[in-house]
């Protein structure tokens, strides 16, 4: 049973071989790509949405919400990233359901390195917000013992999300694997509901962590007033009463 698609080269280009994981890739990229602008290319107030921008338009409405769930900040900087991320994800599991097509995503190559883009995104989001010396100082909160814990956090991070994608796409291709030698005739279409399914929580999840990262990093912390200005405060909503 092949469990990654990395050990299958479709061609070779320059004397490098390009195996399944790339090329499968680039046609989720592509499929991404094309449809974006089909559906974006009479994007103009004047123009009635059909059904493509409709569905476009509620599940962008949809990722932005989440991200304003979780996020008191402003959502557009990260609506761009974490959409991204969940798009290519949920779109490369779903395609588990077209016969012969590997999603990139069983593969370990491919989720490091879209753990690795969330790792590279945290730093610079946190230092657009706040600057290289309020972000620098996030690592040494609420002391500087805590140093070297929130550096192995932060890379912990990234291992954790690369390695739950993987595990959780790879494994389920085993059990189809397992299933379909036990009885082919009955579990393929359980199995394909099944992957559907928990392709798209996945994504979810990927996308939701990523996010939570980020608003963690951009996050900006509060110093606590001092007693005089509280005392002030107090006067002044007394002698409005």
């Amino acid at each position: 049973m092949q469990l990654t698609p990395d050990q299958t080269t479709v061609f070779t280009l320059w004397g490098l071989g390009i195996n399944e994981t790339v090329v499968n890739t680039w046609i989720v990229m592509a499929m991404l790509t094309v449809a974006s602008m089909l559906v974006t290319r009479k994007l103009r107030p004047d123009v009635p949405p059909n059904r493509w921008r409709t569905t476009l338009e509620v599940i962008v409405t949809g990722i932005q919400r989440q991200i304003e769930d979780i996020s008191p900040q402003s959502s557009r900087h990260i609506l761009y990233f974490s959409g991204t991320l969940f798009l290519f994800i949920a779109l490369s599991n779903l395609l588990l359901v077209v016969p012969g097509f590997t999603p990139p995503t069983s593969s370990l190559s491919t989720t490091a390195a879209l753990a690795l883009s969330v790792l590279i995104a945290v730093p610079l989001f946190g230092i657009t917000r706040q600057g290289i010396g309020g972000y620098l100082k996030t690592y040494i909160q609420p002391s500087i013992v805590m140093l070297p814990f929130n550096i192995i956090s932060e890379f912990s991070r990234g291992i954790s999300l690369a390695i739950r994608l993987y595990g959780n796409v790879m494994s389920g291709a085993v059990i189809a694997g397992i299933l379909l030698g036990v009885a082919p005739f009955f579990f393929p279409v359980v199995m394909d509901v099944l992957g559907l399914l928990t392709g798209l929580i996945q994504a979810y999840i990927f996308a939701i962590l990523a996010t939570v990262y980020i608003s963690s990093a951009t996050a900006t912390v509060k110093k606590p007033k001092p007693d005089h200005d509280l005392d002030r405060e107090r006067d002044h909503k007394e002698q409005d009463r």
